[in-house]
């Protein structure tokens, strides 16, 4: 029994006996007796007219004012679920619940003292030793309102186990059963509450905001929460300041100047409803408006809050709220209040007067009021206790009466009737209320996990202004506890009112969001939500937004200053597609079909004299070599592959072989016919047909055995060059052996260095027979293209290299079709009178 009087003492620290008189708490009940008696304690009254120093000595003796309509709105939903109860055939048959409803005036050691007041007796003629070991009157507590009050009430009552239903205390300090081990609620905890907002906050982009919360259980909590949960997601808190519907006006003046000079734009908070009705009023005279708050289910949906705006300062906010519900027949029940009397109830009184602005007794201040008659009616009436918007904590005081009655249900055995010889203890109902699971009958499942919370949903809310000053609280989204973290925050696609009526989503962060290119920079003794944005460096990229660092990026790709990707280099080589390509390619294919052309001139005139003269087989088979060097130079052309580099200049290198052994062997052989035209000389058999071909074989082979060991030891092969340019890759052949290219080259260039000398020692033959002087030009250009070749093609970078070859390819072999068979078309075609075997031995009229 005295375990009781420790409790009191620690809790209040009253300084006269535990059980004194209650004094004016008989004065603040409403009770109506039943065969078994529920508990109800309201803030009937928002606010005392006592000093705080007359407050810490007689913290019992407050005389409480401002009559709080909202809490005798929950008072008519506990009555209305009994009522319903009590006529109902199915629940509790044959047994009627009562109730003893206290008012605590919101104060924290008034509420302790009702709990136990409830438990023991509110006879106030009780010796002290005999109140406190009484057993309980009533079996179950439901409320408070407030975190704070529920708290400390849980806190007395929680050792003996006594059942306290909350329908609004949200503070997730109230789910450690350590602590409260007998505290159950209907309303969901703030601990999903506090990780909803800051899953809200994310969602719309708001990394910088500042934070209001009311100074009790309920504001400390679940802001600490919140910050913490919206640290985790990247959001940053510029401030945090707390606020206490008591405080002085100079701490008011200081959040607003706080809020004033912050660079956030969106304000979290965690306020009551009690806390708004003393800050809208300074911060309309402040003009504190274009702040976009965001709310808790304590004030968000609370019209009363709403038609105070006068402002406009609340305009657009958006929060969190108990889902919207309707309890069929609630709202005609509320509106007849004489049910709330009980043996003539002060408090009832002074409800009734309030809430009909009239007096049973006059008082004698002179001024005259309307008189009361007791049989008021609520038709036309518009105030805070007509106002429904509150419907969902009605059902949530609802829900949790009939929770009660489903343990009771239980616990007593009832079917048709119920066992009333069962003794009731307080413990082994809330054993069994911490059991139930049943179906209201607005269809919802009622039950408590084990921390003695209900499942957590709400629904987001948006404040829309409409005409004439008011306010509609649209449903804008769900918040879902139960369901996968990635699902659990649903906000519909539709046009949502912000801050000034603004259509747009407010923006709020420290620092924009550092774009493509860049990385963040924290700024020094800020949070990491303040930062510069830094240009990454060459050949670094960042390809995200707020990229903490920039990534180098592989050879194949590449990045200039502040480039925001790292772009794939382009990839260069000499294609057809392009105007060089295009064009290089429409010049070996002239140059083929041009040396087909002379071919089929020469083929056609074959038995001419002058084709005859001029050792026909090795016309032809040069022509066909010509046709090779043209067509190989499209070799080069296009992307590097294996077979490409390997052939492009084996190809090459073998047909510019046998067209300069072709060029070689017609040398010689204007070189015998002359020699054997001389008496005695017999040269001809040495250097006939046969041995032509022969020649021109060998010159050949040499070539392909060249090529063959320059494949087989180090075959060129495509790489990719990263070096020439920073911002492209520059496909090519390596030629693999430098060795191999140069000896390709340097026997080319020895065959046309001996065609070169044989021609030139046979340019002062006779004009009519000699073809050398053709030889002689064609191998000068030859020599001079080759020549000069090789310190263009070491100095050309990329792909201009490659062309640089084929130009050279192409030049080279235009030489020797231009120099050696042009002219003798000329004379085929145009000069068909000088195409005489006569005239190719030199027998005609020579000019003196």
């Amino acid at each position: 029994p005295h375990l009781l009087l420790v409790m009191i003492h620690l809790v209040l620290d009253f300084t006269e006996p535990a059980c004194t008189q209650i004094g004016d708490l008989e004065d603040a009940q409403l009770i109506r007796n039943g065969d078994i008696m529920l508990g109800g304690i309201f803030s009937f009254h928002s606010s005392w007219k006592n000093s705080q120093d007359n407050y810490e000595q007689s913290p019992l003796r407050l005389q409480c004012t401002s009559l709080n309509f909202r809490d005798f709105q929950f008072a008519q939903a506990m009555l209305f679920a009994i009522e319903e109860i009590n006529n109902s055939s199915d629940l509790l048959p044959g047994v009627t619940l009562g109730y003893k409803m206290y008012d605590t005036c919101g104060s924290i050691a008034r509420s302790v003292r009702v709990a136990l007041s409830l438990l023991n007796s509110n006879d106030i003629e009780a010796l002290p030793a005999e109140a406190c070991t009484r057993p309980a009157q009533v079996q179950v507590i439901m409320g408070e309102t407030s975190s704070s009050p529920t708290a400390a009430i849980a806190t007395a009552i929680g050792p003996f186990h006594i059942p306290m239903i909350s329908h609004f205390a949200t503070c997730a300090c109230l789910s450690d059963k350590t602590k409260y081990p007998s505290f159950l609620r209907t309303i969901p905890s703030d601990y999903y509450q506090s990780r909803a907002l800051a899953q809200l906050v994310k969602y719309f982009g708001w990394t910088w905001i500042g934070a209001v919360r009311t100074n009790d259980d309920y504001g400390n909590n679940g802001m600490a929460t919140f910050i913490a949960t919206a640290q985790q997601l990247g959001v940053c808190v510029e401030y945090s300041i707390s606020f206490f519907r008591t405080d002085p006006l100079e701490k008011i003046q200081k959040i607003i100047e706080i809020i004033k000079t912050s660079t956030s734009k969106v304000i979290v908070t965690f306020l009551s409803n009690m806390d708004w009705d003393v800050l809208l009023h300074e911060f309309s005279r402040n003009n504190l408006t274009g702040y976009q708050w965001v709310g808790t289910e304590g004030w968000i949906s609370d019209s009363q809050i709403a038609a105070m705006d006068k402002s406009h300062i609340l305009d657009g906010a958006i929060g969190l709220s108990i889902p919207k519900t309707h309890v069929s027949g609630i709202k005609k029940f509320m509106f007849n209040v004489k049910p709330l009397n009980s043996s003539n109830s002060v408090l009832f009184r002074e409800f009734w007067e309030a809430l009909f602005s009239c007096k049973f007794n006059q008082s004698n201040s002179g001024e005259i009021q309307k008189k009361c008659t007791g049989e008021e009616d609520l038709t036309g009436v518009e105030n805070s206790f007509t106002d429904m918007s509150l419907m969902p904590i009605f059902y949530n005081v609802y829900k949790g009466v009939y929770a009660v009655a489903h343990a009771l249900h239980e616990i007593l055995n009832c079917n048709k009737t119920c066992d009333k010889n069962v003794q009731l203890n307080p413990y082994t109902v809330l054993q069994q209320l911490q059991k139930i699971h049943f179906k209201t009958k607005e269809g919802d499942f009622v039950y408590f996990n084990d921390n003695g919370d209900p499942p957590a949903k709400y629904e987001i809310i948006n404040w829309q202004p409409r005409e004439n000053d008011t306010v509609e609280f649209v449903g804008v989204g769900i918040y879902d506890a139960s369901l996968p973290e990635d699902r659990q925050l649903s906000v519909k696609n539709m046009s949502l009112i912000w801050a000034k009526n603004s259509l747009q989503v407010p923006v709020s962060v420290c620092s924009e969001k550092c774009p493509h290119g860049t990385h963040k920079v924290l700024q020094k003794g800020k949070p990491v939500c303040c930062y510069d944005c830094v240009r990454c460096a060459e050949g670094e990229m960042s390809n995200a937004t707020d990229s903490i660092s920039c990534l180098k990026c592989f050879p194949e790709f590449w990045s200039n200053e502040g480039r925001d990707a790292c772009i794939k280099k382009e990839e260069l080589f000499l294609s057809y597609e392009e105007i060089m390509g295009a064009l290089l390619t429409t010049a070996s294919l002239f140059g083929t079909c041009m040396t087909a052309l002379v071919a089929a001139i020469f083929f056609r005139h074959r038995k001419t004299p002058l084709v005859r003269a001029n050792n026909s087989e090795l016309s032809f088979l040069l022509l066909f070599s010509l046709t090779l060097c043209f067509l190989c130079s499209l070799t080069f052309i296009g992307q590097p592959s294996d077979w490409s580099c390997m052939l492009r200049h084996t190809a090459f290198g073998i047909t510019f072989v046998l067209c300069i052994s072709c060029v070689l062997g017609k040398t010689i052989v204007v070189l015998m016919a002359f020699k054997a035209s001389l008496p005695g000389r017999n040269i001809t058999k040495w250097f006939g047909p046969t041995q032509q071909r022969v020649s021109v074989l060998g010159f050949t082979l040499i070539q392909v055995i060249i090529c063959i060991i320059w494949l087989t030891m180090a075959p060129p092969l495509p790489i990719k060059n990263f070096k020439e340019f920073k911002d492209k890759i520059v496909l090519e052949c390596d030629l693999g052996s430098t060795i191999g290219f140069w000896s390709v080259l340097g026997y080319i260039g020895l065959l046309a260095m001996l065609c070169f000398l044989f021609a030139f020692l046979a340019r002062k033959l006779p004009d009519n027979f000699n073809e050398a002087k053709l030889i002689t030009f064609s191998m000068l250009i030859f020599c001079a293209v080759w020549i000069t070749f090789i310190p263009a093609y070491v100095s050309s970078p990329g792909k201009f290299s490659v062309a640089v070859e084929i130009f050279a390819i192409l030049a080279s072999s235009f030489g020797l079709l231009i120099c050696i068979f042009i002219p003798k078309c000329y004379i085929i075609l145009l000069k068909p009178e000088k195409n005489t075997k006569k005239n190719m031995m030199g027998k005609g009229t020579r000019k003196t």
